[in-house]
This record gives structure tokens, sequence and C-alpha cells, in this order.
């Protein structure tokens, strides 16, 4: 089914989006550290089901994600953690 998409930045750990949603892309740049990049199914917290994890090593600079079919449903919101990442933005509708 079609449907128009969204974006949302971080350069922090934060809340993406508060509502149900579907994430149908994913785009994050470290800072030359190894990390991890943590999509909760949570509008509020880093916590409960995990929609996307992704450790990267320390000469990893900048990961696009485009996620297959109709991307991951979350059903309560989007929340990001960023370990040594600078940034992420993800595509959601």
């Amino acid at each position: 089914m079609q449907t128009d998409i969204k974006s949302a930045h971080t350069n922090t750990s934060a809340v993406l989006v508060n509502f149900r949603t579907r994430l149908k892309h994913i785009t994050f740049n470290s800072n030359g550290t190894a990390g991890t990049l943590i999509l909760y199914d949570n509008a509020s917290a880093a916590s409960g089901t995990v929609l996307w994890q992704f450790d990267f090593g320390a000469n990893v600079i900048s990961v696009p994600v485009l996620l297959p079919g109709e991307g991951i449903l979350a059903y309560n919101g989007i929340y990001a953690t960023l370990t040594n990442a600078n940034s992420c933005t993800i595509c959601y509708g």
C-alpha cells in the first residue's frame, strides 16, 4: 500500500515519533568510535521491544539502511538510543 512518509532527526538519545507508525529507513553517523544504535517501540523511554539494533565498529562513519517491504511496525512510537553516534535520521509512515 502506498503511503506518504515523513522524517525525524536527532543528535542525542530521544523520542523520534510518539505514535503508531512504520519504520521505513534509517541513516546514522558515528563519531568514529565503536558504538550502538537501538530503536525501541516506545514513545517516551529507552525500554520495551527493540525494533532495530546495530552495533558498529570504530571505522564506520555513515550507515544507510532501507528496510524491505512495509518496514517495521512500531505500535507505540520510536525512541532512539545513540551510543557513540553523532546523529540518527529515520523515515516513517
